[in-house]
């Protein structure tokens, strides 16, 4: 337990779940489809030793690896195809509201609804994700035109700590004299990984996550949380990146169907070096946590609860170990990547949202989101009156 004072809290939590689901099989058997048809077509050139065979998946390797059973996703069926390995998203008039912010205004209606309040009670709004659509107008204006929300928007990316950057930046503009923020994290995952890579086909899905943040001066507007500190970290690497910009293209791209290990497509999308990663960003985020609990006066034991970024199993188990001193239980460290995958800023907001039971009065957690960059954010909360 904890006596310290709060000023701003979160009210209310929406999520936005694509109606489509893939499940590990159903990737497996569309890439070891594409891996045989690759093998086969670039015969002469695997005998020759002139290109190495590509490797089949498998849904086993896929679970041992990430923690991970199924992903949303915006669009199956492209996915899925063989010829294209990429979600089809038709392009949309500039009258037509984008899909970054379609999935934005469904899950921060959801959390106005949560929390009873409407376009008139909020001041602002920040869109935090990993990759925005286009670069401007930002998605955070569109989104509050289409809330109807008379103030303020803005976009902002620190990848997977996005979310924790933007209720930081939400709390900084509380304290300087809005009343509310609107945080949104729409997160269209699917459409910048390779599908036909083995070591990251699996890893990403797509969703969209809403936090409301108010002032503490007054009752809580739905179920809140009081904000008792906010922390912030990041390091640069190489070792998670994503080249795609309006600087780089190469000549003669066409998309993202087009890609191949050997296409300079390749690094348009997400690569990383996994293992460098999970050496690197387990003490990162470990001791960022541990020691934001300690200037906070908060024993880890203490902490009823811990929303994790969900990008993989084992990294959030190191993480935790290493916090606690021990394993965590899964109410501890709720995990929900087994059904969502890795979500990037969204994941610990869906933990938040999801796995908010036997939460009493009082009772402290911490969320926290961490990525490329190197990214980390911190966000001490305890359960108000």
């Amino acid at each position: 337990m904890t006596n310290q004072a709060a000023d701003v809290r979160i009210v209310a939590t929406g999520l936005f779940t694509p109606p489509h689901s893939i499940s590990n099989d159903e990737l497996v058997t569309a890439f070891n489809a594409y891996v045989d048809k690759f093998n086969a077509e670039n015969a002469a050139a695997i005998d020759a030793g002139a290109l190495a065979p590509l490797q089949k998946s498998s849904a086993e390797f896929i679970e041992k690896a990430s923690g991970i059973k199924s992903r949303f996703v915006l669009d199956k069926d492209g996915i899925l195809d063989i010829e294209r390995m990429t979600p089809r998203l038709p392009a949309r008039s500039n009258d037509a509201l984008s899909v970054l912010a379609e999935m934005a205004v469904a899950a921060a209606r959801e959390a106005m609804r949560n929390a009873d309040l409407n376009d008139g009670d909020i001041d602002g709004v920040i869109c935090a994700a990993s990759n925005m659509q286009r670069a401007y107008p930002a998605i955070a204006v569109e989104i509050q035109d289409a809330l109807g929300i008379d103030g303020f928007g803005f976009d902002m990316n620190v990848a997977c700590a996005s979310a924790a950057f933007g209720i930081e930046t939400g709390l900084g503009l509380i304290r300087a004299g809005a009343r509310r923020i609107l945080m949104v994290n729409p997160e269209i995952c699917s459409a910048h990984l390779n599908f036909r890579d083995r070591d990251s086909h699996f890893i990403f899905g797509d969703v969209c996550t809403a936090v409301i943040l108010e002032r503490a001066d007054g009752a809580p507007s739905g179920d809140a949380f009081d904000i008792l500190g906010t922390r912030l970290k990041t390091k640069f690497s190489n070792n998670i990146r994503n080249n795609f910009g309006f600087l780089n293209r190469c000549e003669g791209e066409t998309g993202a169907a087009d890609v191949t290990k050997a296409s300079p497509l390749t690094d348009k999308l997400f690569v990383q070096e996994g293992r460098k990663v999970f050496k690197e960003v387990v003490p990162i985020v470990s001791e960022l946590i541990s020691g934001h609990l300690t200037d906070l006066d908060i024993a880890p034991e203490t902490v009823k609860r811990f929303w994790l970024h969900q990008a993989n199993l084992s990294m959030n188990e190191f993480i935790s170990r290493r916090v606690l001193g021990r394993d965590a239980t899964r109410e501890e460290a709720p995990v929900v990547l087994d059904e969502y995958a890795n979500t990037s800023s969204a994941g610990s907001i869906i933990a938040f949202h999801t796995h908010r039971e036997n939460i009493d009065i009082g009772d402290v957690g911490v969320i926290c989101g961490f990525g490329a960059g190197y990214s980390a954010g911190s966000v001490v909360v305890r359960k108000a009156a």
